[in-house]
């Protein structure tokens, strides 16, 4: 079984590990790279409803943005924006 996209996500800031029966509330605010985001989009694939990549990846980014993740020190909803301007292009798979 391939697991969701926020444990997926919080390996990808390289956050330090924590017991998680101990540690509650914790904040996953690492910055991390649009490919880092396209590799988590690639392992989600079969399992989203979208019919390209680049939907995929605007699915993750609503994850990221969840969890307070940023994208190359943009917020989700920028690098969303960028995407649907035309800015930063997404391959087909």
């Amino acid at each position: 079984a391939a697991p969701s996209a926020p444990p997926l996500f919080v390996k990808s800031p390289r956050e330090p590990v924590r017991d998680r029966k101990k540690v509650k509330n914790i904040k996953h605010d690492g910055d991390i790279t649009l490919d880092e985001v396209i590799d988590v989009a690639r392992k989600m694939r079969e399992r989203s409803m979208a019919r390209k990549l680049e939907g995929t990846v605007k699915e993750i980014l609503g994850t990221a943005r969840s969890l307070g993740c940023t994208i190359n020190g943009e917020t989700p909803a920028d690098t969303l924006e960028m995407i649907n301007d035309g800015d930063i292009v997404i391959p087909e798979n």
